[in-house]
């Protein structure tokens, strides 16, 4: 797996890339330039991880529950690789998870599973029902990995408190087709107790130049 890493300390930021996207992206998009400020002053140390999209759920020649396998391992890999990557590097105990629009599923969707490893989540112009991706179908498995369904479903005390504490920002465009879903997803957030801040764009708001002012301004907090 490639991966990119900018930045000399400070809090280290997994960068998910679009779908099916690389893990050169965000630098060839221009978010690295976006993020300038903070890396040079050391506020945070960006991870750009490859994607296994069109492996998994984009793989529409596989069965869903054989999408979702692909998935997990690479959840794992996430997990085991990259976390234990970014501690070593630096010490600072706050990682931060962001993407836009499928980049936001996987940043919004590890942080969800890893509470207790993931400080802040920010999913920009995202999809949070992965079974647009599977036709509806779902499967114990797709459950494990469809933030719309597990967090409904999550009761653990411990988990629960960490769920709670975990600073979650989720921006949309007004016009974005997937506006209706986030507003549906921060529902059910809502019910089960966990604060975030949803944040509603005017217009569209789902492209780059948008994510990049998104993530100047929501990589700090919830202004």
């Amino acid at each position: 797996m490639d991966m990119l890493v900018f930045g000399h300390g400070g809090a280290p930021m997994i960068a998910f890339p679009t779908s099916m996207g690389k893990f050169f992206e965000w630098e060839d998009q221009g978010m690295i330039r976006a993020l300038g400020e903070h890396l040079e002053r050391g506020w945070i140390q960006l991870y750009c991880v490859d994607s296994v999209d069109a492996d998994s759920w984009y793989a529409k020649w596989k069965r869903p529950g054989d999408r979702a396998f692909r998935h997990a391992q690479y959840d794992a890999y996430l997990r085991d690789e990259v976390l234990p990557l970014t501690r070593r590097r630096n010490s600072s105990g706050f990682v931060i998870a962001a993407g836009a629009s499928f980049g936001a599923y996987h940043a919004v969707t590890f942080a969800l599973r890893y509470p207790h490893l993931v400080g802040r989540a920010i999913g920009l112009s995202g999809l949070y029902d992965i079974r647009q991706q599977t036709d509806g179908y779902s499967d114990p498995t797709i459950y494990h990995y469809n933030p719309s369904d597990f967090i409904l479903g999550e009761h653990d005390p411990d988990r629960m408190a960490a769920l709670q504490r975990l600073d979650l920002i989720l921006a949309i465009g007004r016009d974005d087709g997937l506006r209706g879903e986030n507003e549906e997803f921060s529902r059910r957030l809502w019910s089960k107790g966990v604060g975030h801040a949803l944040r509603i764009w005017d217009g569209w708001a789902h492209d780059w130049p948008y994510w990049r002012d998104m993530i100047r301004l929501y990589v700090g907090g919830h202004d």
